[in-house]
């Protein structure tokens, strides 16, 4: 695990609030991620720990508090420049463009990601055959998303995020519905993606996985 030159945390978040009316879904968390690691991160349902991930990836914005990432201040900043800035992110419930082939799925986060810009739309998509060929999808690369099953959906929401480029890419419960085998599977290769610079904030349940892979642990809790 290494910081940056300075010392500081890839991403600092500091009394991250998030409140819905009356309802503080996300209360005062303070939580520092540093370059390298895999930070595995458990909690009860409802403790807030997609929200907190929503409002780091700019999808919900914070009521207070404030993101800093590579020092800069982003808890103002728009979802799709955070994306280009270096993080990603899958959802917990899969969302895929169900009338597009798969690799047309993934070729979309390439092309919207860190390195996007420097990308045709045909390089995006040898991109994207690159990226599911890692994730064990290359099989399925011409089918449509809406012929998936659960397990290769989660796949396919792992791709299409890996495909960005990320420095930092947030996983919530990509293990959630996979047998053992497919859990032993996944494990490696979030440590195969972790080896090659990726920053990991995973979010998971299995717990045999967490404990194992993880650097670090954080417990999200409500009161």
């Amino acid at each position: 695990m290494t910081t940056d030159g300075n010392g500081a945390p890839l991403l600092d978040a500091r009394q991250i609030t998030k409140r819905f009316g009356g309802l503080a879904a996300v209360a005062g968390v303070d939580l520092a991620i540093h370059k390298g690691e895999i930070l595995g991160v458990l909690g009860p349902n409802g403790a807030g720990k997609t929200t907190f991930v929503n409002c780091i990836t700019g999808l919900d914005k914070p009521t207070s508090g404030t993101i800093l990432f590579r020092g800069e201040d982003i808890t103002k900043t728009p979802s799709y420049a955070i994306g280009r800035l270096g993080i990603a992110r899958t959802f917990q419930v899969v969302k895929p463009l169900k009338q597009l082939t798969v690799r047309d799925n993934v070729a979309i986060g390439a092309m919207f990601g860190a390195r996007g810009k420097e990308r045709s739309a045909k390089q995006a998509r040898e991109r994207a055959e690159e990226v599911l060929t890692r994730v064990g999808l290359q099989h399925r690369i011409g089918h449509t998303a809406s012929d998936l099953t659960i397990p290769d959906l989660k796949r396919l929401e792992l791709a299409k995020a890996l495909a960005m480029d990320p420095e930092l890419l947030f996983l919530d419960e990509v293990m959630a519905g996979l047998n053992p085998t497919e859990v032993e599977k996944a494990m490696e290769l979030l440590r195969q993606i972790n080896r090659q610079g990726v920053t990991l904030f995973v979010i998971e349940h299995v717990m045999k996985s967490i404990m194992v892979i993880s650097d670090r642990l954080v417990v999200l809790h409500s009161v």
